[in-house]
């Protein structure tokens, strides 16, 4: 089976791209949900370097269920959860007690997701460019 999961990182960091320009012209649920799926498909990129199929779009689960030496520090995990706060709210009115849910996000709440999915994106693509099963002293980090 061909790995891609150099083809999971590049959509991940096109997809942390989107999110920038949405914060740019204001869309900032967009530009939320953008940055979540940035991290879940480099979080997804690992697995397939590992030679797995990750299933699911919870990046913390993604991130938790990392082999240990793979597996990032609680810090990072953490910035996950946030970040998979917006998978379902950014994009579903009924997420909301009411209103359109871009009436509910802010440009600050947009600024911290791409950031957090920054951090995210960058520990994957460093475990990606090391070598696999135990090169490196660590793989942790946030």
């Amino acid at each position: 089976m061909v790995s891609r999961h150099a083809d999971w990182l590049k959509q991940g960091q096109r997809d942390l791209d989107l999110a920038q320009r949405a914060l740019e012209t204001g869309h900032y649920e967009w530009a939320c949900f953008a940055a979540q799926q940035g991290a879940e498909k480099a979080a997804k990129a690992v697995w397939q370097w590992l030679g797995a199929t990750a299933r699911g779009h919870a990046v913390a689960a993604l991130l938790e269920a990392l082999p240990e030496l793979y597996r990032p520090d609680l810090a990072l995990i953490d910035i996950a959860k946030e970040l998979d706060k917006h998978y379902i709210p950014a994009r579903y009115p009924n997420a909301h007690p009411q209103g359109a849910p871009y009436e509910s996000y802010t440009r600050g709440e947009a600024e911290r997701a791409i950031d957090q999915a920054g951090r995210v994106v960058a520990f994957c693509a460093h475990l990606l460019a090391g070598p696999r099963g135990g090169g490196e002293p660590s793989a942790r980090g946030g």
